[in-house]
Formats: C-alpha cells, structure tokens, sequence
C-alpha cells in the first residue's frame, strides 16, 4: 500500500464524514440559534428549553437526509472494498 493511496482513502473518508455530518449539524445549530433568540427575547432562561427542539431537529434531518447520508457511506466503502486487493498487494 502506498503512500499516495493512504492519503487518498483518507481524504476520500473525511470528506465523506463531513459531508455526512453537515444536514444534522446544520438543523441543530439553526434550531439553536432560533431557541436562544426566542429565549432572549422572551427572558426564558430554562436550560431545558433548548435540548428538546435541537434533539426533535436532528431526528428530523436524519429522517430526511438519511438516504444521502448511507449512499454516501455505502459509496466510500464499497469503493474501498473495491481497491482492498490493490491496498494489500505487496509493492
């Protein structure tokens, strides 16, 4: 395995992870900000008030992007199962 397709694989996966991880974290930030804006506007300070919207959102951009999301992870490993024998080849 070569230097060049470590790096490849590694780039490959993190630019995979963060693709994935962008829907969710998107809506719970969003969902965030909105709930500190209407608990600074309202002078609400119950601390519990912003984990419930932030957890339901999250749920909600699984559901929605969880098909983007596994093709995504599908397709990186089946491209890295398709380059295994190459990986494990002696050079």
């Amino acid at each position: 395995m070569s230097q060049e397709m470590v790096i490849d694989v590694m780039t490959r996966s993190l630019y995979t992870i963060i693709i994935s991880a962008l829907p969710p974290l998107i809506m719970g930030l969003s969902v965030g900000l909105i709930v500190a804006i209407f608990q600074t506007v309202t002078s609400i300070q119950e601390q519990t008030l912003a984990f419930v919207p932030k957890i339901i959102a999250v749920m909600v951009a699984l559901i929605i992007f969880g098909p983007f999301i596994l093709d995504n992870l599908t397709s990186l490993f089946n491209g890295i199962v398709t380059e295994l024998p190459e990986m494990v080849t002696p050079n």
